[in-house]
């Protein structure tokens, strides 16, 4: 039994969802604008993505290049950007996944987790 008559306040629950709203927003903003970095190759090959998954650059050490082997740098490029994007997916579930839990534990369409 909820005290008081056995109805939440609708207002209340309507603030907590803006509020939540909002959080997310901000949260979804600062992860556009935070770069991580992932790299291969003992950092032969470095590429930076943002927080929400955009690539954002890449460096690639001369030593790298083989000009009779593209195909071990392609797969260094390959690695990097992968690893960057992991780390961006961690950053996301670390700024992201506390807004979720309080909205009610994921589920929520067109976010990632």
């Amino acid at each position: 039994m909820i005290p008081g008559g056995g109805q939440p306040n609708m207002q209340q629950l309507l603030q907590q969802a803006q509020k939540m709203q909002q959080d997310l927003a901000r949260a979804q903003e600062e992860l556009a604008a935070t770069e991580v970095e992932g790299q291969a190759g003992g950092g032969l090959v470095k590429a930076t993505v943002t927080g929400s998954g955009e690539l954002r650059g890449l460096v690639i050490d001369p030593k790298a290049v083989d000009p009779e082997d593209t195909e071990t740098l392609a797969d260094l490029v390959v690695a990097a950007v992968q690893a960057a994007n992991e780390n961006a997916q961690a950053l996301q579930q670390d700024k992201l996944g506390p807004l979720a839990q309080g909205i009610g534990g994921g589920g929520i369409p067109g976010l990632p987790f």
